[in-house]
């Protein structure tokens, strides 16, 4: 059996867990302890770590602020212009209809205080059009809010087209960079952005912990607020007792992948273009659901008529650990949003799969096992 669902969760890298054991063992102290040794090792791990995350996305380390995850950070970005949005007469925000449900949910709970949502939706090759995200910018637009590469089909977006033109707009930009941090490293570092949101655990670092990035604009930081309080920790944007094992986790994942996003970019890619081979060689009629000429090399969503998704993993749970879409909405069968919003067919939208996979996946046994779930299609079909 061969685990194909990275873009749901990506399994912790050994040095990662050997790292946050370490910490586990020895340095068990509160990083705002301020009266031992304890602490001060504990905190100095937490430096060391925010300056690893900075490093790999290229910014400065106090606009790095640690978060549980990115749902936490996208829901501190929206929530926490609120109070910014209404004292400035600022109420229109702009989304995509294919993020996350942490953006989209979020910002649609700002229609009780007044806010105008504007949903722009993908061409059907996924990709969200700059010009339609540019000329929907208003006076009044507070937010604009486009994931970098979406989590369903990797489709990445053209958030570089759309930072820059915001730059000088007065108009706050935010990215959900979950698919892509640690990934598309050089990429990153040339965005315009004003807030980034990253999660550890889709870059095979721990779950429970991620990172929002606030980046200064004339030494300010975004206006953001908190959404609740009880301490000063991380300047007060998230209080709350900091999680030094996982944020040590989290650097170490960063530092990884500084020094080998290269050679994981290049076998990541080498996958893809086998499991295309292995799908055309296989003579089964297949859709790819995203433009390949703008995807990530971790992921492919494809379409095999007349099979439903559902019955083709229950059916190959053994040989292929895939899944059909985002984790959050896995439980409730709904057709998915994305792919619904790209203007695809219901069937072409019944029968998709999400395949996503690693620098570490085993390009024989990804061969092996997902070619056995090809022909149990095969079956389906005959």
């Amino acid at each position: 059996m061969i685990y194909l669902d990275y873009n749901a969760s990506a399994p912790i890298d050994m040095r990662v867990l050997d790292k946050m054991v370490d910490v586990y063992k020895n340095d068990y102290g509160n990083a705002d302890s301020r009266t031992h040794d304890y602490g001060e090792a504990a905190r100095k791990i937490v430096d060391n770590s925010r300056q690893q995350v900075a490093d790999l996305l290229g910014i400065n380390k106090d606009e790095v602020f640690f978060t549980s995850g990115a749902t936490e950070s996208n829901n501190i970005v929206v929530q926490g212009l609120r109070k910014y949005g209404i004292e400035s007469n600022k109420k229109h925000i702009i989304t995509s209809a294919i993020e996350h449900k942490a953006i989209l949910e979020s910002v649609k709970s700002l229609e009780a205080y007044g806010f105008e949502i504007q949903v722009i939706n993908p061409n059907k090759d996924g990709i969200v059009a700059a010009k339609s995200v540019i000329e929907s910018v208003r006076e009044d637009t507070l937010l604009v809010s486009i994931m970098h590469a979406n989590n369903e089909t990797g489709v990445i977006q053209p958030v570089k087209e759309i930072g820059d033109y915001l730059k000088n707009n007065n108009v706050l930009f935010h990215i959900d960079a979950t698919q892509t941090c640690g990934k598309l490293v050089e990429e990153i570092k040339t965005l315009n952005y004003d807030m980034m949101s990253i999660s550890a655990h889709k870059m095979q670092g721990p779950q429970g912990v991620g990172g929002l990035i606030l980046k200064k604009k004339n030494y300010r930081l975004p206006p953001v607020t908190p959404l609740f309080f009880g301490g000063s920790q991380e300047h007060g944007i998230r209080p709350g007792t900091l999680p030094v094992a996982l944020i040590a986790g989290f650097g170490k994942a960063c530092e990884i992948a500084i020094n080998e996003y290269r050679l994981n970019y290049a076998h990541c890619i080498d996958i893809k273009k086998k499991i295309i081979n292995l799908l055309d060689d296989s003579g089964i009629e297949y859709v790819v659901n995203g433009t390949q000429d703008s995807c990530m090399p971790t992921t492919i969503n494809i379409s095999i008529p007349n099979v439903s998704s559902e019955a083709l993993m229950l059916s190959t749970k053994q040989y292929c650990g895939i899944s059909n879409g985002s984790a959050c909405n896995s439980s409730s069968y709904k057709p998915s949003h994305v792919l619904s919003a790209m203007g695809l067919d219901f069937d072409i939208i019944e029968s998709a799969l999400r395949i996503s996979w690693g620098h570490d996946t085993k390009t024989d046994e990804l061969l092996y096992e997902f070619s056995r779930l090809i022909e149990t299609a095969k079956s389906f079909l005959s």
